[in-house]
């Protein structure tokens, strides 16, 4: 499991600033679909990862986010605000506009 973790934290490490991935397109990019949920775990752990991972720029499939409370001040929300990304009731305002693909963005 901890290399799956490996290849989840070098796919979210390469989201843009400004730019946000949900965890099923993650999955789905490392071959596991159906890996979603573990692409959440792994978010949740990513906070004592060195170098940094940008877990605040991982949401649900819908922009909502759904891990907000596993985050440490200053917070998902803050952090996203930072980038210039708008959130309006736990939600991505324009989240197809900044949704990044890795399956389209990265190559394998």
């Amino acid at each position: 499991m901890n290399d799956f973790y490996d290849m989840i934290y070098e796919v979210a490490r390469q989201i843009p600033k400004g730019r946000v991935t949900s965890y099923g397109a993650i999955a789905k990019y490392l071959g596991s679909s159906q890996s979603s949920r573990m692409v959440g775990w792994a978010m949740n752990n990513a906070h004592s990862q060195k170098p940094p991972i940008p877990a605040h720029r991982v949401v649900n499939r819908l922009g909502q986010l759904s891990g907000k409370h596993h985050f440490p001040p200053p917070g998902m929300e803050a952090l996203l605000k930072k980038e210039g990304i708008k959130v309006k009731k736990d939600t991505i305002v324009n989240f197809e506009k900044l949704f990044w693909d890795p399956a389209t963005e990265l190559k394998l």
